[in-house]
């Protein structure tokens, strides 16, 4: 239930934004562009000057006047004219794609739009938060669960690939729902143009590296590190075969197969393993065996027994050759602690995530934690077993490691690659929504199935032939000509 509360708050405050800007700026369009640096990237368009200090004054005279959202219904046809009217043609032409005979909106005093969920009562209990100048837009900053307002913690690597996507996106016709909505109903090459470019643009980020790693023979170790179902193995092994077109022997070293004995693994605040943890990781050993590889020497990696929960020896002995290239992939692989005695010369650290880029339209974004979620609900029930109920109820212990181990070395990548494609969700929706329909009413990971059941349905399906056998997202949906 907090959570909830903690999006409506988010949500209230861009139509606070909205609010704002098109009273003093009427000719301009606002987008909330992306989740970065603790706050969200807006971008302004349409005009060249505004002032975001104006802004920030406008939406807390808006604030301290306590004014109430209100909801109404109106028969879709009249809300798609409504919004069309007001210049929100993106929010139009996805009302047009779906098949709901009414559609729900706000109003903030004579100011109308919509959101995907609820809002909070009145604009006085938004405070605190923020807005100011941020790269070519803004930063509207919010607080955190906690109440206080989130620390500004700057990610302009993590913007830049946003921003590359969002350009992408735009050239292709493809920045929101709706219009992804409108090439999948028409149904024509225009589909079929729409998969291919984006496994193109992919596979180039994944050659760009190869070709880098190629032309730089220090580079002997790659680094992979990415939050759950961000598609590092896919990724891994596309990566490696770029490498051997370019004449390189990528060898893969399961990191996994660092784990202490399972007695040996530090515990968490409930006295449970903590897996996550980087002192769960035999470091010293890790460290001791690249340093071995890299000053031409032999090694025995290690194998660890999941069943047992001990380290065993694998029999399996390795030594570097001179076209040798190591792909290391795991949670930990961007933390400097993990690989504190490889010599920086002789690293490359790469961050992978699937950082959702399409938008349902200017004023609401689909996190990037859902795109993730609803990868591995798919995954976890086809290949694990699992049922979407007990997906959802792990998914906190999960995004509590990221945040802890994984998202503070971020920035600290040599270079960061979105694997989300811009048609994901219309694949994973077929195979997601009975997952999510199948939750219990009466259990409370309900409530996170029912948010997720409300996204899908807003996308219209999209056949999951269309993929190619080698896409990233067949790892989690199946027909992959990988071995995983």
């Amino acid at each position: 239930m907090a959570n909830t509360v903690h999006t409506s708050y988010i949500r209230s405050l861009f139509f606070v934004l909205y609010k704002a800007v098109s009273e003093l700026y009427p000719d301009a369009r606002v987008q909330i562009d992306a989740h970065v640096s603790n706050g969200f990237y807006c971008h302004i368009a349409h005009i060249k000057k505004w002032n975001p200090e104006a802004i920030y004054q406008r939406m807390q005279e808006i604030v301290d006047a306590d004014m109430p959202f209100v909801k109404h219904t109106l028969p879709r046809p009249k809300a798609i004219k409504m919004f069309d009217a007001a210049g929100q043609h993106n929010k139009a032409l996805l009302l047009a794609s779906l098949d709901e005979p009414y559609t729900e909106y706000y109003t903030l005093g004579d100011t109308a739009n919509s959101f995907y969920g609820k809002l909070i009562e009145s604009t006085g209990q938004l405070r605190p938060f923020a807005l100011e100048a941020y790269d070519a837009g803004m930063l509207l900053r919010f607080r955190g669960p906690d109440g206080e307002l989130m620390p500004m913690t700057p990610q302009p690597k993590m913007l830049a690939v946003f921003r590359d996507y969002h350009r992408w996106a735009h050239i292709m016709g493809l920045s929101t729902v709706g219009e992804l909505n409108h090439v999948i109903v028409k149904g024509d090459e225009r589909t079929n143009e729409m998969v291919n470019v984006s496994e193109c643009l992919q596979e180039r980020q994944i050659s760009r590296i190869a070709d880098h790693l190629a032309e730089n023979p220090q580079l002997k170790v790659v680094l992979i590190a990415g939050p759950s179902s961000s598609g590092k193995t896919t990724f891994s092994k596309r990566l490696s075969i770029q490498l051997m077109a370019c004449g390189l022997k990528p060898v893969a070293i399961s990191l996994d197969n660092y784990f202490v004995n399972r007695v040996d693994t530090p515990l968490d605040e409930d006295g449970h393993y903590d897996y996550e943890s980087i002192y769960a990781m035999q470091i010293d050993l890790f460290n001791e065996q690249m340093t071995t590889l890299l000053s031409g020497g032999t090694v025995e990696l290690p194998y660890y027994n999941f069943k047992t929960g001990i380290s065993e020896r694998s029999g399996q002995f390795l030594h570097l050759e001179e076209d040798t290239i190591l792909i290391l992939e795991g949670i930990h692989a961007l933390n400097p602690l993990f690989s504190a005695q490889i010599p920086q010369e002789n690293k490359y650290r790469v961050y992978a995530s699937a950082l959702t880029s399409i938008l349902l339209d200017d004023h609401n974004y689909i996190p990037t934690t859902d795109n993730r979620l609803l990868r591995r609900l798919v995954r976890d029930y086809k290949f694990r077993g699992y049922s979407a109920e007990e997906t959802i109820r792990r998914w906190p212990a999960v995004r509590k490691g990221e945040e802890k181990w994984l998202f503070p070395y971020q920035e600290e990548a040599d270079v960061m690659i979105n694997t989300a494609l811009l048609f994901e969700l219309a694949c994973l929706r077929e195979q997601a929504l009975p997952l999510l329909e199948g939750v219990r009413k009466d259990q409370p990971e309900r409530e996170v199935a029912d948010r997720l059941i409300g996204l899908l349905r807003l996308i219209k399906p999209l056949p999951m032939d269309t993929l190619p056998p080698t896409s990233l997202l067949r790892e989690f949906m199946g027909g992959s000509t990988f071995c995983y």
